[in-house]
């Protein structure tokens, strides 16, 4: 446990925000820090064909103990921390045998992580968990992933009598803006299939995800001033309130759960002569995914016929893009690697929580690129906030599970696999 703990903290303290605005890869010069400890890392537990590229995407490579033909199966987490809450500076608290009541996360500013508000807690009563000072982020999301990683390769280094096909691991940047896997060599990889160690609760396995879009929606208006503007002033920002409220009523993310697609306008700027409106649009359905999209350009048309006499011209742009698919349909092909993992984490005692991932990840995508990707749980809750936190045990629990699937993969007749 010890192991785990202080590696866990030696990624964590070290700063690795990743930055939207920016166009490099990784977007922030500070990720290479972590991602160079890391290459040193993996070679000194035993680790070959270490690499690291230009944009640092890592990968190396656990070989083969076993004479017959496995499977080469990877393992894939990010090192980046998402430009929601800060990362730096961070101050890993320790808490050994948790009692069930409030942690006083800082005392200062009276930051409480209470059972009453996060449930979740009580599961972990008499666990070690580690929690953050209350000023930042903790980095669970994703650096709980590589350390179970890390120290799975290093038990199975240190234990050869434990008989595997060939293991790739690969570390990322830029998970959190979503551009993790965007430069990722699959080819380089060279995995017949992968796992995502990125989620949260122990025990999640999730092999289905949002299909996703984002739209950005213009309106034009004309100013005139307000004394003499009837008939002749066009006021964008009520124009994009009006297409707000023309959206389906209900499909909001507050207002949805489980398989339940919304729209989701997260940015509204604007002036009288011009509104830039930015959503969201997310559905499991691929058919409800395509009618949420058409619905954009729908309310967009009638708007712009609504308007076409007094202003000439369309006065609503609507462009909306695909982001990611849902992974599903990639995956069900070889479902066999979802219940090898399922098969795992039952002979370890772990009860199965199968659900759809109301987002995405890395793997939704690199599932499309080629390397069917499901996730796996990492332990860690309330991630990109400042009550984070990862119980040591769950992390515990996620190393077995690796080690678990890289056994049955040896094991399994893919031969009788469809």
């Amino acid at each position: 446990m010890q192991n785990i703990i202080d590696r866990f903290i030696s990624y964590v303290i070290i700063d690795t925000e990743s930055d939207p605005n920016s166009t490099s890869t990784p977007s922030t010069e500070k990720q290479w820090v972590l991602a160079n400890k890391l290459v040193e890392e993996l070679k000194s537990i035993g680790l070959e064909e270490v690499t690291i590229d230009k944009n640092a995407y890592i990968m190396a490579t656990l070989p083969s103990n076993v004479s017959h033909d496995v499977p080469t199966i990877g393992f894939v987490s990010h090192f980046d921390t998402t430009p929601d809450f800060t990362g730096a500076n961070v101050n890993p608290q320790i808490v050994k045998n948790y009692d069930g009541n409030d942690i006083v996360l800082n005392k200062k500013q009276n930051i409480i992580l209470s059972p009453k508000y996060f449930k979740d807690l009580l599961l972990y009563k008499g666990q070690t968990l580690i929690t953050t000072d209350g000023l930042t982020l903790l980095g669970a999301d994703d650096k709980a992933g590589i350390t179970e990683i890390v120290t799975a390769m290093e038990y199975l280094v240190k234990n050869p009598d434990i008989k595997h096909g060939k293991i790739r691991v690969g570390f990322t940047p830029d998970e959190e803006i979503g551009r993790g896997a965007h430069k990722f060599d699959v080819k380089k990889f060279g995995a017949q299939w992968a796992y995502t160690m990125d989620g949260s609760q122990i025990g999640e396995l999730e092999y289905e995800n949002f299909n996703a879009a984002g739209a950005k929606i213009i309106f034009k208006g004309k100013s005139v001033h307000p004394g003499y503007a009837k008939g002749k002033m066009i006021n964008s920002m009520l124009i994009a309130n009006d297409f707000i409220n023309q959206l389906p009523k209900g499909e909001t993310p507050q207002e949805t759960k489980g398989y339940e697609g919304f729209f989701h306008v997260h940015h509204l700027n604007g002036s009288i002569e011009e509104t830039v409106l930015e959503l969201i649009i997310r559905d499991h359905s691929a058919s409800k995914f395509k009618k949420r999209k058409e619905a954009i350009h729908k309310i967009a048309k009638k708007i712009n016929k609504q308007y076409a006499k007094q202003f000439g011209e369309d006065i609503c742009i609507a462009e909306v893009k695909d982001q990611y698919f849902n992974m599903k349909e990639k995956v069900m092909p070889v479902k066999y690697i979802v219940d090898i993992a399922e098969k795992a984490m039952r002979e370890l005692g772990i009860k199965p929580l199968i659900k759809p991932i109301r987002g995405g990840t890395d793997g939704s995508q690199l599932s499309y690129m080629g390397l069917p990707c499901p996730n796996i749980f990492a332990g860690g809750h309330n991630f990109h906030g400042k009550y984070e936190y990862v119980p040591v045990e769950s992390m515990q629990k996620a190393i077995e599970v690796i080690v678990k699937i890289a056994q049955l993969t040896a094991t399994t007749d893919f031969s009788k696999q469809k």
